[in-house]
């Protein structure tokens, strides 16, 4: 889709496109509202400004929408309306060991015990034992510094799926 057809979708193909983006309802309306962008450089801005502006309520319902990393199995089930996105997102873990992906399963209960939602990361390019490091990691932070985090994460999550929505299928 073009930043022109965005511009002119009616407010609910609009919030869907959005939502696929990110799982934030207060975001997406606010998105909506916004429009008509002027570029891509206008909507990233308005779109982070909007993200960074929400409450850690907002933040958490993004994360919802989000499978576990390395749960590949929920991306078929689940999410369906961003599978693809999100195994895209992941590609580099599909294609890990067994035993990678159960201490990736294992490092994500524990992440979610502590924390309360899932492990948020950007996961294009990472392999599975280096997001396990980096899960292993973060499991350490307290929760304040954790949430600005995964919010950070989400971020990046957004931007690469407002940039690939406005690009078209490749």
């Amino acid at each position: 889709m073009t930043l022109d057809e965005l511009n002119r979708l009616a407010p609910a193909r609009a919030r869907e496109a959005l939502a696929r983006c990110c799982g934030a309802s207060a975001w997406v309306e606010r998105m909506v509202a916004r429009r008509p962008f002027v570029n891509l450089n206008h909507l990233l801005g308005i779109a982070h400004a909007f993200w960074m502006g929400l409450g850690p309520d907002d933040w958490r319902e993004a994360f919802t929408h989000h499978p576990r990393i390395g749960d590949l199995d929920s991306l078929a089930r689940r999410f369906a309306s961003t599978a693809a996105l999100a195994s895209r997102e992941q590609a580099a873990v599909a294609t890990s060991s067994r035993v990678v992906l159960e201490a990736l399963a294992e490092g994500n209960r524990a992440y979610e015990e502590r924390f309360g939602y899932i492990f948020i990361v950007f996961a294009s390019g990472w392999r599975a034992d280096e997001l396990l490091a980096l899960l292993k990691g973060r499991l350490g932070n307290d929760p304040e510094t954790e949430l600005r985090i995964a919010a950070r994460e989400q971020w990046k999550i957004m931007r690469l799926r407002l940039d690939r929505m406005l690009e078209g299928p490749r």
